[in-house]
């Protein structure tokens, strides 16, 4: 009985002696390598930016919309495997952390032999039989100088930063699928136009027609017609095959074939996506939130965690074996056998590695210093997208005003020349620039149209926008 105790204020002894010191360094956050404001977002809004609390539903308003967004959600391969490696993530840290705990077993065995009579201490063929019961410890690692807590730590941070790079994921997924949808509603609102000027050209070829018939307009004049009608007719046909690869393209983002009643309505270009609120001013510290960077740095931190373990792994090793049970010569009386127990310590300290152990902690060294830089970019591509997506967000009321501007003077301007076309006073070449100009110039402002709402959704991704969901705290598993 007091052997049975002494063993067990020993392991309660190893239990609370391990882990008590950590060999990692303290972690510490890099600065950030850009200036402390991205830029002017030309809003007088003096509160603080957002975005980050913001669902996708809140941004993207439209209910087609929203709809193929959840298309793509539930069947989007990118971002199953991004969810599949958190669940990878995930029992990996389990496996590590349950290092951390004794391994308890049990054992049972029964076992026969029989003796030689030449053998035998009675001269005579003999059965020898046992029977053992054995519940214990196998081989169980003191972790005194955290290497398996760093191992563990490592794990829980690998996690982490696969949860945010599935956030990164899905926060792309939403901003390709808007783009997507938004350049469909574009190629349809392009089509429409070009179809309308192809059906405006051919009433004005068969008027043209009969007027040349009586002598009215010179043949010049009716090829001028027919060479507009005909390029009216290729842009139809180029503006039918740009549709129906930005459909295919929507539905491969999305995973699945969506719906024509998803599709965008006319006006999706301008009523689609709302403006996600931004600061007068925005400071880049708010970057440090988004799901990219927030990944490079529990890389960092996971990096950090594995210098700690190359570290321990220059000290001593302890490992316990210990059991008890019972003992007998039958089975059927095993628990009615003698007591039995073993408690065997090991120590296991590195001599001679040729260097190895040394290696092992540069590798992890350079390898912290790598995620370093990885994390550093990060940081500067995130402020170079939101400073481009805010570089052109000031311009495009701008861009916006002046293009609706030159559309109602290309309209006037063909209405005119038309008119004096019609009425003999100049040839339809003059009509035909003014109708090339007024097409081009309502060709430009879809593509504007399209510019500015795609704009809307860059600076909800790129300001990390949803990011703010909570998730189930690993840690407290």
């Amino acid at each position: 009985m007091k052997r049975n105790l002494s063993v067990s204020l020993a392991v309660a002894c190893a239990i609370a002696l391990s882990g008590c010191v950590s060999m990692a360094p303290r972690y510490a956050r890099p600065d950030a390598p850009v200036p402390s404001v991205v830029g002017d977002t030309g809003s007088a809004d003096s509160t603080t930016s957002n975005a980050a609390a913001l669902d996708w539903r809140q941004v993207l308003v439209d209910p087609r919309l929203q709809q193929v967004v959840a298309l793509a959600l539930d069947n989007n391969r990118d971002l199953r495997v991004a969810v599949l490696n958190i669940e990878q993530a995930r029992a990996q840290y389990r496996i590590q952390r349950a290092d951390l705990f004794p391994a308890v077993d049990i054992t049972v065995s029964h076992s026969a032999q029989r003796a030689a009579a030449a053998t035998s201490f009675t001269g005579a063929p003999q059965i020898i039989r046992s029977a053992t019961g054995q519940v214990g410890i196998t081989s169980w690692e003191l972790d005194l100088f955290g290497r398996i807590r760093s191992l563990k730590n490592e794990a829980l941070e690998t996690y982490l930063a696969s949860e945010q790079t599935q956030r990164s994921t899905r926060l792309s997924l939403v901003a390709e699928v808007a783009s997507g949808w938004l350049t469909v509603a574009a190629d349809q609102q392009r089509l429409a136009l070009a179809q309308q000027t192809l059906e405006s050209q051919r009433k004005t070829l068969r008027l043209t027609e009969l007027q040349h018939e009586n002598g009215i307009v010179s043949g010049l004049d009716l090829a001028q017609i027919q060479t507009s009608v005909e390029s009216a007719r290729a842009d139809v046909a180029s503006f039918t095959t740009q549709l129906a690869q930005s459909r295919n393209a929507l539905n491969l983002v999305a995973g699945t074939q969506v719906p024509a009643a998803l599709l965008p309505a006319a006006d999706a270009i301008d009523t689609g996506v709302a403006l996600a609120p931004l600061p007068a001013q925005l400071e880049s510290r708010v970057l440090l939130q988004r799901p990219d960077v927030l990944s490079a740095e529990h890389t960092l931190k996971a990096a950090n965690a594995d210098i700690g373990a190359a570290r321990a792994a220059f000290f001593p090793t302890i490992s316990l074996t210990g059991n008890v049970g019972r003992g007998s010569d039958a089975l059927s009386s095993l628990f009615e056998g003698d007591h039995t127990w073993s408690f065997s310590p090991s120590v296991s300290v590195p001599i001679f590695r040729a260097g190895a152990l040394k290696a092992e902690l540069d590798v992890a060294k350079l390898q912290k210093d790598i995620t370093i830089a990885q994390y550093e970019l990060a940081i500067q591509t995130a402020f170079s997208e939101v400073a481009d997506a805010l570089a052109e967000r000031t311009q495009l009321d701008e861009r916006m005003a002046a293009q609706h501007a030159l559309v109602d003077a290309a309209q006037r301007g063909f209405t005119l020349s038309d008119a004096r076309y019609r009425n003999g006073v100049d040839s339809y070449l003059v009509a035909l620039d003014a109708q090339r100009t007024l097409y081009s110039a309502q060709q430009t402002l879809i593509s504007l149209r399209l510019t500015e709402a795609s704009n809307r959704v860059s600076l909800y991704k790129v300001l990390g926008g949803g990011a703010d969901a909570q998730s189930q705290p690993l840690a407290q598993q």
